[in-house]
């Protein structure tokens, strides 16, 4: 009997399943990915309280895991950055560098080009924000939701543009 077919047929399936799989994973792989660049001239804060730049940085960290580094540019050149390692189930993970804001981020994706983020600061709700990107993947939109001193909800939306690879 010759077996060289038959080993042949399945090597060629083997590999064609294999193929299959790395092309599926790679569909599945979020847009969010990547790094964006904030556009500040669509801030709706005044010119004068606009940061110089802000980029947001989402990259894999492991397995369900993604890591996040923001970095702000003031507009006397100070730095503040942000990182953090975290499960996308919604589990509470600390953030590391400048916690101004918050010290604790909980992530979700319900769908590839979706994620929210709940922020929280010494165990109290600090801001929740939600992370669209365009069907083309070229803008990434955020709407932040955070609340006045009166308790009064405010919602922003923030213009993220993909940086060239």
């Amino acid at each position: 009997m010759n077996f060289a077919r038959p080993v042949l047929v399945l090597l060629a399936a083997t590999v064609t399943q294999v193929c299959y799989i790395n092309d599926a994973q790679a569909a599945q792989q979020s847009p969010l990915l990547g790094m964006w660049s904030l556009d500040v001239e669509q801030m709706q804060a005044p010119a004068e309280m606009r940061p110089k730049s802000v980029t947001i940085t989402f990259a894999e960290a492991g397995e369900d895991k993604w890591s996040t580094k923001v970095s702000i540019v003031a507009p006397d050149d100070s730095v503040r950055e942000m990182t953090g390692i975290y499960a996308l189930g919604g589990t509470a993970a600390p953030i590391a560098g400048d916690q101004l804001e918050a010290d604790t981020a909980a992530v979700t994706t319900p769908l590839p080009n979706v994620m929210l983020l709940a922020l929280a600061k010494e165990g109290h709700p600090a801001s929740t924000r939600l992370y669209t990107v365009s069907s083309d993947g070229g803008l990434m939109t955020e709407k932040a939701v955070s609340w006045d001193d009166k308790g009064t909800p405010i919602i922003r939306t923030n213009i993220f543009r993909r940086n060239s690879p």
